[in-house]
């Protein structure tokens, strides 16, 4: 039985390939199991592990037997993706400092779908992160990907009554939370452009006029890479402190990219990824923002990043 995942490619590509009923079953939803696995995760690295074990629990099923390839991968997905969940709960307990979503690198079609480009944004991840596992499943698959009451809770391993209970607590506890409303990337993008102009030229005006009054940074290192420990809210402290980094970005290439659906900045030091800033923008100015520092969340966006020149 083969244990590398099959990559998601062409209809043109899988026609050439020649693929067997099951790898082809599993390519055609490889996409959504991935954004299902990510959107409940946080994290790219956790979601591809949840697509292999995905595979190798695929490859033995008999297909004559599976009633709906798709629901029966979501639930295979979803139910690895609880159990790695929870593990990954226990560890972030004991995380140094501020806790974020690994950056993801998106296509600009994912920017133009402004629902999915939310749901994957940071701010909306961090509000997922809220949730307790089942109620997160349960969003998800709901809200995000519209799947019907019985088919998720086949997924998660309740009834449908449970399963409707869960998803409307859960979208309480989203609304509540949430961010304030659906922000355009063309939005996020003329903040972008100004937030860089700024930081480049240590502008702390200029920064002060793109930033929200009560804007917040959070940075995450890990513990391993130096990074603020606690938020820091306020358009003057995140202007100065962002305005202090002048230097070392002088040193540095400092470049947009698409990342979690929206327009954000990535800092490379010698050509490597050093730090990925995804934004959060309101009303036209800039609500949130998310430095990513260690480099164990960086490895994934640097190996797609390479992959894409």
């Amino acid at each position: 039985m083969a244990s590398t995942v099959p990559d998601a490619g062409s209809a043109a590509t899988r026609e050439n390939r020649r693929l067997d009923p099951t790898t082809d079953a599993f390519v055609t939803h490889r996409n959504l199991l991935f954004t299902v696995a990510y959107e409940m995760l946080g994290s790219a690295a956790d979601a591809e592990d949840v697509l292999q074990e995905t595979w190798l629990r695929w490859a033995d099923v008999d297909l004559d037997a599976v009633r709906d390839q798709r629901a029966y991968l979501v639930r295979i997905a979803t139910r690895q993706s609880l159990s790695r969940l929870r593990t990954l709960g226990r560890r972030k307990e004991s995380y140094v400092g501020s806790w974020l979503p690994e950056p993801l690198l998106t296509t600009p079609d994912v920017a133009e779908d402004i629902e999915l480009a939310e749901s994957v944004s940071m701010a909306m991840l961090l509000v997922l992160e809220t949730l307790a596992p089942t109620e997160r499943a349960v969003f998800v698959l709901r809200e995000v990907f519209d799947l019907p009451y019985d088919e998720i809770a086949e997924a998660v391993d309740k009834s449908p009554a449970a399963v409707r209970q869960i998803a409307h607590r859960a979208r309480a506890h989203v609304a509540a939370r949430r961010p304030r409303g659906v922000v355009s990337p063309a939005e996020t993008k003329g903040a972008l452009e100004a937030f860089q102009r700024a930081v480049e030229t240590g502008d702390v005006q200029g920064l002060l006029d793109i930033l929200a009054p009560d804007v917040v940074l959070l940075g995450d290192g890990g513990g391993v890479k130096q990074a603020v420990l606690r938020p820091i809210a306020g358009a003057g402290k995140v202007a100065r402190l962002m305005a202090s980094k002048k230097a070392r970005i002088a040193t540095a290439s400092l470049q947009p990219a698409q990342v979690n659906g929206y327009p954000a900045l990535v800092l490379r030091l010698d050509g490597e990824i050093d730090t990925v800033i995804a934004l959060r923008v309101d009303d036209g100015l800039i609500t949130g923002l998310y430095a990513v520092r260690i480099p164990e969340k960086l490895s994934h966006m640097q190996a797609e990043t390479a992959l894409r020149r």
